[in-house]
């Protein structure tokens, strides 16, 4: 599925705004076939959540409804028109003057639909019944409880298995764009690199377009010609579809090629083009593409064949006001504050994000590590580490259909991304529990096979799945460890968390021997909270926690990264084990500084992107004593 753009062939327009809304509560349920009465105003994209401001409002759970008008013109109809969501949260049908027209499930990937017979010229009304209900079939994981009052009302809570809040809503850009009726439906990149040249392999999909040809090209940044072919849209020889869709592949040639690195990030602008027997463009997609290469090889990393190390955060999509809703603003900053701060990576903790910050990671040369929302994969989730060892995990869910089509689609959605380099199959899942290997196995399987540049593949490891312990862990590639040894386990004692660090370290390696990148480690620290002793919740003591773990990620050659938890302080579910949601921050969830935030720039400036050598490093030290 191709990211919605306006080209010479295609219109794009918002459907972003004001919309009305109405929770089904209080004996109304909504009727699709009728325009809604009754609702209020609510922003589009954006959480529900956060913009409603009673109690019972903000936290229900349950169905609701989302609707406004379109205008459609003649001019429109004389091309195809589809209506595309990048996400609703968590189930939906979407219905164009009462019709059904989508149905969609899992919250956080796009889902078109072609309504180019659902419409008329003139005024129509788009309605979106959606749910942000979480049980044992769906990802994330939730625990749901349902009732009925006495007079026969369905009611239901959500008891998030996770550690965020949950927030739900149209959360994405809602658009509505033209192609042609022949048009190009899909298109698939995979470079290889050979001394300073490298050529891109393209194949094509189009529907309709039998008879024409296309025509490819590649334009550098300064959208200069750099290579061009020509094939035939529908040669049997090229690889043509079932019935009217095509698909045909092309190379084109780079020589003294411009390669996308962390912190550089070079696009080219492939440009796919649709032409008839005389010339004219019949369609035409541009998608901008980086040229890289990534290698595991022994305990390194690789990236254009030079040893990465990732310096960066586990993240949220989570702001004040907009919730979890799309914010391109506080996506802008969010990489500033990355540039500032010397990272270099993120990981999509704990479901894809938007489809615009995976595009501006691409222009900014930000590294991506990305996850479905395959999180909550632990009966009887606790923050404090107990009651978690039961082995049922395995027999009580049931998400194995939601975990194969989120994987689908996040990676038919990202495969071209140049910033997106290893695949996260699962955050924090009962891997220590029997069935995880062969739960996981398919799933890693289906990863490898459906991803072109065969990207690395991993599953984020929770603390309670110990080397020992740990039935899944040898289908990645990489080893990633959330840990919080000096906060959840050895608390305020951060003598006592190095040496337990430092042993289940060394068992990793031992039985493993693979590289090892720590995807969460941190601790809650309230700004403007101080202690000269090690206090949790002060700033010096996330200071010095971190000095602890940077020690020992210095001491040890399969450490090929480090993203801590968490960039910014973000929203949880309501609990005394959290204080306006969860403060393990490196920056408030206004993205203010805390203590922390200075002292890591000063670290992460003096690590280099490529050749880390860590035996080289003196100044972390200086940094810490301070404190």
């Amino acid at each position: 599925m191709l990211y919605p753009i306006a080209t010479q062939t295609r219109t794009l327009f918002s459907l972003d705004g004001i919309w009305q809304y109405r929770q089904e509560r209080d004996g109304f349920q909504a009727d699709v076939t009728k325009p809604l009465e009754g609702g209020e105003t609510i922003a589009v994209p954006g959480s529900f959540n956060d913009q409603l401001v009673t109690h019972d409002k903000r936290h229900f759970a349950g169905y609701m409804v989302y609707e406004r008008n379109l205008a459609v013109t003649p001019q429109m109809l004389e091309e195809r028109l589809v209506l595309r969501f990048g996400s609703v949260t968590h189930n939906c049908e979407v219905f164009v003057n009462g019709q059904a027209v989508a149905k969609h499930r899992g919250g956080f990937t796009p889902f078109e639909a072609d309504v180019t017979t659902a419409v008329t010229p003139g005024t129509n009304r788009l309605t979106v019944r959606l749910n942000n209900l979480l049980d044992y079939t769906t990802l994330p994981v939730g625990n749901l409880r349902q009732w009925q009052d006495e007079q026969g009302a369905t009611h239901y809570k959500v008891d998030e298995n996770f550690d965020f809040f949950n927030y739900a809503g149209i959360q994405r850009p809602v658009r509505l764009y033209t192609t042609p009726r022949r048009w190009i439906k899909d298109v698939t990149l995979l470079a290889d690199v050979s001394g300073s040249g490298a050529v891109i392999h393209a194949q094509a999909e189009t529907q309709n377009a039998a008879g024409l040809t296309l025509h490819l090209s590649a334009k550098d940044a300064a959208n200069h010609l750099v290579t061009e072919v020509q094939v035939q849209a529908d040669d049997p020889g090229q690889g043509q579809g079932q019935g009217q869709s095509q698909s045909a592949k092309a190379d084109l040639v780079l020589t003294d090629v411009h390669l996308w690195e962390p912190g550089e990030g070079y696009l080219y602008n492939i440009e796919i083009e649709l032409r008839d027997s005389e010339g004219k463009v019949v369609d035409q997609y541009i998608e901008p593409y980086g040229v890289r290469t990534i290698e595991l090889k022994g305990l390194e990393f690789l990236i254009n064949g030079k040893p990465f190390y990732f310096k960066g955060f586990g993240k949220h999509e989570d702001y004040p006001l907009h919730g979890r809703g799309f914010d391109e603003v506080a996506n802008v900053l969010d990489l500033n504050l990355f540039q500032w701060v010397g990272a270099n990576s993120f990981r999509t903790s704990h479901y894809p994000y938007s489809e615009e910050m995976m595009r501006l990671c691409d222009q900014r040369g930000i590294v991506v590590i990305d996850e479905v929302p395959a999180v909550g994969l632990m009966e009887n989730f606790g923050f404090n580490l107990r009651g978690m060892g039961e082995d049922t995990t395995w027999d009580v869910m049931k998400t194995h259909e939601a975990h194969r089509e989120v994987l689908s689609e996040l990676i038919q959605r990202d495969k071209n991304h140049a910033c997106v380099v290893m695949w996260s199959i699962a955050n924090e899942p009962a891997s220590n529990q029997k069935g995880a290997y062969e739960y996981f196995k398919p799933l890693f399987d289906q990863a490898r096979t459906e991803d072109p540049q065969r990207r690395p593949c991993t599953l984020v490891n929770i603390m309670v799945s110990t080397p020992d312990a740990a039935l899944a862990e040898e289908l990645c590639d990489v080893i990633c460890l959330n840990r919080y040894q000096g906060w959840y386990v050895q608390t305020g004692d951060l003598e006592a968390g190095e040496v337990a660090l430092r042993a289940e370290l060394d068992q990793w390696v031992e039985r493993f021997g693979k590289p090892i990148l720590f995807t969460e480690y941190g601790a809650d620290t309230v700004p403007g909270l101080h202690a000269v002793d090690d206090i949790p919740f002060t700033e010096e003591y996330q200071v010095r926690y971190y000095h602890m773990y940077h020690r020992v990620f210095d001491d040890y050659p399969n450490v090929i990264g480090e993203q801590l938890w968490n960039f910014a302080d973000f929203e949880t579910k309501v609990g005394i084990n959290r204080v306006q949601g969860n403060k393990k921050g490196i920056f408030t969830r206004t993205r203010q500084p805390k203590l922390a935030a200075h002292v890591l720039r000063r670290r992460w400036q003096n690590i280099p992107n490529f050749d880390y050598d860590k035996g080289q490093y003196a100044e972390d030290a200086e940094i810490y004593d301070t404190f």
